[in-house]
């Protein structure tokens, strides 16, 4: 894993996976903030879930109040439980395959931020479409205080047994801050 993005690659949307609960560390959630105001002021589109709560919340209100264009995705079974944030543009689907689908198509890179079990599954499809060659969009872990470490350890493991090749440890990048992660989306 290195901590260069691939060859230059013009970025206009970002998409933003992370947690919706509630009781993230509040750390994590200010460093979303920190992030979505971040992206406005680079002049890049936020793309994102669609919900008002957690560090999805927080990275689309901050995009949000810095004049920023965003995007949200909302499955429609969802609406109540992480509050749709209508007041960007925002989609409702289906299904979350529909919402992975747009948000992926919508999104020239990635960011993946602090979250749970939802974030660590778009994590992985995300990167097995990547191991697929389906496409070749840069993807930053968003590693604050070393919270991505156990899913690295786990990547490392499964290229050591032979069950993935040695160039997919270079399929990603890692950024200990959000500084260091705009700064690797400013470069690519």
């Amino acid at each position: 894993m290195t901590n260069q993005l691939p060859s230059p690659h013009q970025i206009d949307s970002v998409c933003l996976f992370c947690g919706s609960s509630n009781g993230a560390d509040p750390a994590y959630v200010e460093a979303a903030r920190e992030l979505g105001a971040g992206l406005a002021a680079a002049g890049l589109r936020l793309v994102y879930g669609g919900g008002g709560v957690g560090l999805m919340g927080a990275a689309a209100e901050a995009a949000h109040a810095a004049g920023g264009r965003v995007l949200g995705v909302m499955p429609s079974f969802l609406r109540s439980r992480e509050r749709l944030f209508d007041v960007v543009e925002t989609v409702v689907v289906e299904t979350m395959h529909e919402r992975k689908a747009m948000m992926y198509d919508a999104s020239d890179a990635f960011v993946v931020a602090p979250g749970g079990i939802g974030t660590l599954e778009e994590a992985v499809e995300l990167l097995s479409w990547k191991r697929l060659d389906l496409h070749a969009k840069p993807v930053v872990f968003l590693n604050l205080n070393g919270f991505w470490e156990p899913f690295f350890a786990l990547v490392r493991h499964n290229v050591g047994q032979g069950m993935t090749p040695d160039w997919f440890l270079d399929a990603f990048v890692s950024a200990d801050s959000v500084d260091e992660a705009l700064r690797m989306l400013g470069d690519s």
